[in-house]
């Protein structure tokens, strides 16, 4: 099984669009909430190169935000 992180905040719909995608997979995943906590807001940054959220993880490979998550999932690169 995979391993998947999701870097979030609590008030962004692409990151709730991101996690209903991932359940309806069937997929689990560590939610990583970045709305207060600056330093993992540093280490998301670090990781992905980005400040926008959602960052998505999978096996520590950076995959980006919503779109691309649905963009592999179209792929069926999820499954």
């Amino acid at each position: 099984m995979k391993y998947i992180e999701v870097y979030s905040t609590n008030n962004c719909p692409w990151c709730v669009r991101a996690k209903a995608l991932l359940k309806s997979k069937g997929l689990d995943y560590e939610e990583i909430d970045v709305s207060a906590d600056t330093e993992r807001t540093l280490e998301m940054v670090e990781r992905s190169g980005r400040r926008t959220v959602p960052q998505i993880f999978i096996d520590n490979e950076p995959v980006g935000g919503f779109v691309e998550l649905s963009a592999l999932n179209k792929a069926g690169k999820l499954e």
